[in-house]
């Protein structure tokens, strides 16, 4: 047995090969809270006897029960994906944890529990960084290397079909990887909960038949349901293809996660964050569905309010420019009082000014495609007002929702061309860094926020400072 040590978090892991086809990894849970965290991993032995304990200082836990699923794939051999639940834990407060195979350890980590709304904390924002890249690896020892409490993804998490097959290779690895293997990702997940927005790379596939192990995002994530309940063909579930055994593969093994968990929201700390699904295949001008996002922020009485999605609304790249259509929740992003919504799906970091937008009604959608009648995205023109005396050095009280592009997480970049070009950037449009894969660093301390984006050398190419 072999004992690897961590120079940036404080804990020690058992050497698991061969143990796991994933090693166990965190989530937030369906069902959040500052005490509770989900641990997740995946066997292939089906008769193999599990158990996971934690501590949190003083005695060891037992998990409660231990579910089981099968992970729907194209492979004949069978997945099994595994899930136990802290319950106990103490806000802020490093733990230990270990999973026991047939009576014998086979895994150990430590972690921190969600932090309480009184206490400071630490998040990373990222985007389209399951690309399996050399980037990737970059940013993923960089993340590790901050320190982060919460790592939020805003969308695209794996190339390029969202399958169970493509995490394998291109996520697993790299952000959930064993000490020993430093070399080519980071143990991030199995001590740092993750969060998620999908992605149009995530959910587009839908043709179950071409691909069994598509929607990988439903069966690996445990994200909370408190989202509106949506139907397939509806304003923003589409229908599944596919033989009536690979779909009930895939629903069995989703669960109820299919299809609830692309809206939802999570309060960490003292802030709330909003997370929606902006593909293009969701109506955004639905009034249920906006109705939902509306009471969901203006509910909220946390310090801070974060929004996470994909498809940024305001983006100065020549690439997805024509994809505005999640500028029709601007005017609620504006009153709920929202501080900063972040965005991925364009290769590059983008802020704008502090902005107020009033669209010019629901704006004209796009249609391409094979058949010609796919939702592309919605332009909508509208008027915007900037607040151009932020700069959050002197002046730290922004008059307007900033909106942050932080989709440099590993995949090829958009539009290098156009750093150096402001002429080709809109108006709304403060900083645009497009020749470096880069990610988010926010450090939240009561009514103080400080912001940084990093790249892959560590380097800060963006920073500011919000004090309410």
């Amino acid at each position: 047995m072999k004992i690897f040590f961590s120079i940036f978090f404080c804990f020690v892991i058992i050497h698991a090969s061969g143990q796991f086809v994933v090693p166990p990894y965190l989530q937030v849970g369906e069902h959040p809270s500052s005490t509770s965290l989900r641990l997740l991993w995946q066997a292939t032995a089906m008769d193999t006897s599990w158990k996971v304990e934690y501590n949190t200082g003083k005695e060891w836990i037992d998990a409660e029960a231990i579910i089981r699923t099968i992970i729907a794939s194209n492979t004949t051999s069978k997945i099994h994906l595994y899930d136990a639940l802290f319950s106990k834990l103490i806000s802020g407060q490093q733990f230990n944890y270990r999973v026991y195979k047939s009576n014998q350890i086979a895994f150990s980590a430590n972690a921190i529990a969600p932090k309480s709304a009184n206490q400071p904390y630490r998040f990373i924002a990222v985007g389209d960084l399951g690309a399996g890249t050399k980037e990737s690896v970059q940013i993923a020892k960089r993340m590790f290397s901050e320190k982060p409490d919460l790592l939020a993804i805003s969308g695209d998490i794996i190339y390029e079909n969202g399958l169970v097959s493509e995490y394998k290779t291109k996520f697993w690895p790299i952000y959930n990887a064993e000490i020993k293997d430093y070399a080519i990702g980071a143990p991030l997940m199995r001590s740092v909960p993750f969060m998620a927005a999908v992605g149009n790379h995530d959910a587009d596939t839908r043709d179950l038949d071409k691909y069994p192990d598509a929607l990988a995002f439903y069966q690996f994530w445990r994200l909370p349901l408190n989202g509106p309940v949506g139907k397939e063909g509806g304003a923003f579930v589409p229908l599944l293809k596919g033989s009536e055994e690979n779909i009930n593969a895939f629903k069995n093994a989703s669960g109820n996660r299919y299809p609830r968990m692309t809206n939802y929201s999570y309060d960490y700390g003292n802030s709330h964050w909003t997370v929606l699904d902006a593909d293009t295949y969701v109506d955004w001008t639905d009034s249920l569905l906006k109705k939902w996002v509306a009471d969901d922020i203006n509910s909220s009485t946390a310090t801070w309010k974060f929004v996470l999605f994909n498809h940024p609304g305001f983006n100065s790249a020549n690439e997805h420019y024509e994809q505005q259509q999640m500028r029709a929740l601007s005017p609620i992003f504006e009153n709920g009082h929202v501080d900063i919504v972040f965005t991925g799906h364009v290769h590059n970091y983008q802020r704008t000014f502090p902005m107020y937008f009033t669209p010019f009604g629901k704006g004209t959608l796009m249609v391409g495609g094979k058949d010609g009648k796919a939702p592309r995205g919605r332009v909508i023109n509208g008027k915007w007002k900037l607040d151009k005396q932020f700069d959050g050095i002197s002046s730290t009280k922004p008059d307007g929702v900033i909106y942050i592009v932080t989709g440099a997480g590993g995949q090829t970049l958009y539009n290098p061309e156009q750093e150096k070009d402001p002429d080709t950037w809109q108006k709304f449009t403060y900083k645009f860094v497009s020749t470096i894969h880069s990610f988010t660093v926010v450090d939240v301390n009561d009514k103080k926020l400080s912001f940084k984006q990093v790249d892959t050398k560590g380097r800060i190419i963006d920073s500011f400072n919000i004090i309410k």
